[in-house]
């Protein structure tokens, strides 16, 4: 944690009321939420805080809260991670972050409970589909090769559910989110276990979907795997429709010869 969080660890300790300094830091309205303030909330908020605050109708103090709620999932998992899923589709996408900030701060301290947890979630609609991706592909996470298996085979799973959705679902802004979730998850999973990725990327390279194509071309591009990248191979060029045969010109007639003068 860097000094700044550190810092405003301090000046929480010494308020009661922590509302007005929080929306006062928050950094909002503008284009970045204050990340530090949130992470020295997450250490320093006891558990009926947090509560109260991830149930705000304001969206940084949603945010704060939410992703508080992670340090105490071993304590309460049932009814934490029951809370966590139903604000995985709150229409603010900033709670939706707090949602995986709790999920990679259950990860980091127990990676089989989260597993656990996402196999589960991973059969949910595509904003639950979505924690699932933000909560598993963080690379503080995918220490261990196994748990980077699972984590492969979960993005297969939800890939495939992907390319299967009907043209009235791919409107939705769930599935949007999603597929922009699906678009850097791969590659953080390639990224920790490259040979095991390596079969998944290149089965998924050559379908015709034209989501999951741009979902595989978004993470071909990160720099992450670029020498992963350079060793798949490539999909089949799409054959050219034959060129139509010109039909043969009719032969011209011979030209009449001029009737001859008779003398």
């Amino acid at each position: 944690m860097g000094e700044r969080a550190e810092a405003y660890r301090v000046q929480l300790r010494g308020l009661k009321d922590w509302e007005p300094f929080l929306k006062k830091h928050s950094g909002l309205p503008g284009p970045r939420a204050n990340l530090e303030l949130v992470a020295a909330v997450v250490e320093e908020g006891d558990a009926d805080r947090l509560w109260r605050l991830s149930a705000s109708r304001d969206e940084f103090l949603a945010l704060c809260g939410t992703a508080g709620l992670g340090r105490i999932a071993l304590l309460e998992p049932e009814t934490v991670m029951t809370w966590l899923r139903e604000l995985s589709s709150d229409p603010r996408w900033r709670v939706r972050e707090g949602v995986a900030i709790a999920l990679q701060r259950l990860g980091r301290e127990s990676m089989p409970k989260l597993m656990a947890e996402m196999r589960v979630w991973s059969r949910g609609d595509w904003y639950v589909q979505r924690a699932v991706i933000a909560g598993l592909c963080e690379p503080a996470l995918l220490k261990n090769n196994r748990d980077v298996v699972e984590v492969l085979a979960t993005l297969d799973q939800i890939t495939r559910g992907l390319s299967l959705a009907a043209p009235s679902d791919r409107r939705n802004d769930g599935f949007q989110v999603l597929r922009q979730a699906l678009g850097y998850g791969w590659s953080v999973a390639a990224a920790a276990a490259p040979q095991n990725a390596k079969p998944y990327l290149e089965k998924w390279i050559r379908s015709q979907d034209k989501d999951v194509a741009w979902v595989m071309k978004a993470n071909l591009g990160k720099s992450r795997i670029e020498d992963l990248a350079k060793t798949l191979v490539s999909p089949a060029p799409k054959a050219k429709p034959a060129a139509k045969a010109k039909p043969k010109p009719k032969p011209k007639a011979a030209p009449r010869r001029k009737p001859t003068k008779r003398r």
